[in-house]
């Protein structure tokens, strides 16, 4: 993300007017087939997310949180500050309830995510026994782009409080490479594979006319 708006530095000396840029939500809003966040200090997460982009079909979308301590020196300091991220960060695992935060008797997160019945968006709740039945499940691989959309607009721009990290979408689907080899493929078999010297020894010409 860039600055935060009214952020004081040598090109914005009167603060940044800007909001700040959110590329996760702009990927997963084109619909890409990967889109994930991770932090560059938490290396375990951040090779564990690597791994797998790289194993994905097609192309990526990897946002990593580093921090940068010319323009923006300690952006992401309550992401990385133990203390501090464990009530920030929400850390998303396939198949598994959106929880974080202190742990409760269960030993999972106080706080979760759930669907709000009246607007349909995603918000941040305490977690009771009431309320526990309709945590959000993170789905990966859902096809619609909906709910992982809604979960990377939940961090706050400004503090970063309930960001999620992550794998927030890695749906499968044929690639552009994929399905040219296989037009590729299906003209060969169709009418061969061809004769370059053939082609431009043809009947076709064309006529260049130039102004003088």
């Amino acid at each position: 993300p860039t600055s935060e708006v009214g952020k004081i530095t040598k090109s914005t000396p009167m603060g940044s007017l800007d909001a700040p840029f959110n590329p996760v939500s702009l990927a997963i809003g084109a619909e890409a087939g990967f889109v994930a966040r991770t932090v560059d200090s938490d290396r375990k997460h951040l090779t564990d997310v690597l791994r797998q982009a790289a194993a994905h079909p097609g192309t990526a979308l990897v946002e990593i949180y580093q921090n940068c301590n010319i323009f923006n020196d300690g952006a992401f300091e309550v992401l990385k500050d133990k203390q501090q991220a464990e009530e920030a960060v929400i850390r998303l695992e396939h198949g598994q309830p959106i929880r974080f935060g202190a742990p409760l008797d269960d030993g999972l997160g106080h706080k979760g995510v759930v669907r709000d019945p009246a607007t349909g968006d995603l918000k941040v709740v305490d977690v009771t026994p009431d309320n526990a039945s309709h945590l959000l499940i993170h789905n990966t691989r859902t096809a619609s782009p909906t709910t992982a959309f809604a979960l990377s607009r939940l961090a706050d721009p400004d503090t970063l409080h309930h960001t999620p990290i992550g794998v927030l979408r890695s749906v499968d689907r044929p690639v552009y490479d994929t399905l040219m080899a296989g037009q590729l493929d299906t003209a060969i078999e169709q009418n061969g594979k061809g004769d370059l010297a053939a082609l431009l020894a043809g009947k076709d010409t064309w006529t260049v006319e130039t102004s003088s």
